[in-house]
């Protein structure tokens, strides 16, 4: 039977190479699209007899020079391996040319729940927001020298770093003007607090990367883990706060439910956190801008990439250009 043509990948090819491992893998493979895929690439491998696994490539085209980096991902979850972090298992990586034009990154399915695609009760949201703190503070909590990631990222102070790398995203893959992105920049690098630790941050934790049990009870993965870093813990709680739910009559692209399903206020997750880490919140104000900042330039480098090439568009959709102006006006507020 022929490979059926699926975007990004040589279905024929990436068969040969995943039908080699050993995994007991029986052909004809499937490959179908899967996740909401506004970064990376992400497939559903089935083979004949049912099992499932993932597969993960940089977006087709053009890409901004270090992004995507499929090899680092593979890199951090290997290193995880060891550790408290609830991660998808590394199954195999090839950069071979002959199997794909960009590195693919084969991992273990994880059965469960995207909480940002499905409906949940309120109790469910209670204990899915407490699942996801537990989780980010043992991601925080990862020993860097016994796991090899001590070296993944500079020690330099991570704001800095950020602002820096994120105004070079912006400049890169902008679509228009919009003063308002550097107006703010400026204003975030007037107010960088100063920084007391260093630890691995995921870099876009929130409910759209995580998978949990269908009662919300734990989170059984923690997935795209392409922007990790080592740098501020709060940043990743100010990333979370940015994407969170919001209310009914906001217009929110970044998370596709509102808070009115049961999820609890921001105040409410930072107290959570707080309780569970025993770190001083007040900088939270500057992370929550930042991460609202940030999270509007991928929002623009997500219209980029889809506006120059409709195979990387996700199954929800381009984000309208609104999205953009919304958070950098959410932001403005916190500084």
């Amino acid at each position: 039977m022929s490979a059926i043509a699926v975007v990004g990948l040589e279905s024929a090819a990436v068969s040969e190479w995943i039908l080699g491992l050993d995994l007991d893998a029986r052909g004809p493979l499937r490959f179908t699209r899967a996740g909401n895929g506004k970064s990376n690439l992400t497939y559903l491998v089935t083979d004949a007899a049912g099992q499932r696994w993932i597969l993960r490539r940089a977006p087709v085209g053009p890409r901004l020079a270090s992004a995507h980096d499929v090899a680092r991902e593979c890199r951090v979850l290997r290193a995880l391996e060891s550790t408290a972090v609830p991660a998808p298992a590394v199954l195999a990586f090839t950069n071979d040319a002959e199997v794909s034009e960009a590195p693919l990154l084969l991992l273990a399915f994880v059965d469960g729940q995207v909480p940002g695609e499905v409906g949940l009760d309120p109790a469910a949201c209670s204990r899915l927001t407490e699942a996801l703190i537990a989780s980010l503070a043992r991601v925080h909590d990862v020993d860097l020298r016994a796991t090899g990631l001590d070296d993944l990222a500079p020690h330099t102070p991570y704001a800095a770093r950020q602002l820096k790398r994120w105004r070079r995203q912006w400049e890169a893959s902008r679509t228009r003007d919009l003063p308002a992105v550097e107006r703010l920049a400026d204003r975030l690098e007037a107010a960088v607090p100063e920084q007391r630790e260093l630890a691995l941050v995921h870099g876009d934790y929130h409910l759209l990367n995580v998978i949990a049990a269908p009662g919300g009870e734990t989170i059984r993965a923690i997935v795209d883990w392409e922007l990790c870093t080592l740098g501020d813990p709060l940043a990743d709680l100010g990333g979370l706060l940015a994407y969170w739910p919001q209310d009914a009559d906001a217009r929110a692209w970044t998370v596709p439910i509102q808070r009115a399903a049961g999820f609890p206020p921001p105040a409410k997750v930072a107290e959570l956190y707080a309780a569970a880490t025993g770190r001083d919140l007040d900088a939270l104000g500057f992370w929550h801008a930042l991460g609202l900042w940030k999270v509007a330039i991928i929002c623009e480098g997500v219209r980029r990439r889809a506006l120059d090439d409709e195979r990387n568009a996700a199954r929800t959709g381009i984000p309208p250009a609104h999205a953009v102006e919304d958070l950098i006006a959410r932001a403005e507020v916190l500084l």
